[in-house]
């Protein structure tokens, strides 16, 4: 299993404490790929190691959480991770450091998941994030097409990125939507990328690098995608 890309962006770490790890790669082999958000993205699309950490005899969300925070986490998982039984299952009580009250959101391959007790295989992305609005409970998990690009350098890489929000209908069904007028990032800097009506948007670049999304009208979940430039 090669982990292949891992980017320290500086100019980030300059204006904050906070770790940013990204990490990927294009072959899944026995790894599991965790990426963490407490409104900015503090680790993407790290490559785990997945193995029974909590000795419950399943391979799990739990799991790869708590190990995600073991190998990056200052201080581990248990500075940084925590969860309980509550009515609803195994749930998150801590998430990178911060403890609110159980306002956590955590999706694995882009849907959410019904407790840290489900069961996650080789090749899976898990999201976990923190509720930024605790008052309207605005945050709106979105993600691109895309969690993962690997090229050959040769100068400038163009691609397509395609950008989709989860949400409910008035029957309170499940759907995914298009995410309209998005201001892309790369490596937190926002660009002149935006998406359109469709959620499309085509964004170059030129090296190792991590795109995500804000937007002005909605409460985004930063979304990821990892650019490796070989």
């Amino acid at each position: 299993m090669k982990k292949t890309l891992s980017i320290i962006l500086s100019a980030l770490l300059a204006l904050s404490a906070v770790s940013f790890t990204a990490c990927g790669s294009d072959d899944s082999g026995d790894d599991v790929y965790v990426t963490v958000t407490n409104g900015s993205i503090v680790l993407a699309y790290d490559d785990i190691d997945l193995r029974d950490a909590d000795g419950d005899n399943a391979l799990t969300v739990n799991d790869a959480l708590y190990l995600a925070h073991e190998e990056n986490f200052k201080g581990g998982a248990a500075a940084g991770y925590a969860s309980e039984m509550t009515d609803y299952g195994l749930s998150l009580t801590k998430l990178w450091g911060i403890d609110n009250g159980g306002a956590y959101g955590y999706t694995v391959n882009n849907v959410g998941a019904m407790s840290l007790a489900d069961t996650v295989k080789p090749g899976d992305h898990i999201v976990a994030y923190v509720y930024t609005d605790l008052t309207a409970w605005s945050d709106t998990f979105c993600y691109f097409d895309k969690q993962y690009v690997d090229v050959e350098k040769n100068g400038e890489f163009t691609f397509e990125l395609t950008l989709s929000a989860n949400g409910y209908d008035e029957s309170f069904a499940p759907i995914t939507t298009p995410v309209e007028g998005a201001v892309i990032t790369i490596n937190g800097i926002a660009t002149e990328y935006v998406t359109d009506s469709n959620g499309k948007v085509t964004v170059t670049i030129t090296d190792d690098c991590v795109i995500s999304a804000a937007s002005e009208t909605m409460t985004l979940v930063p979304p990821i995608c990892v650019a490796e430039v070989d």
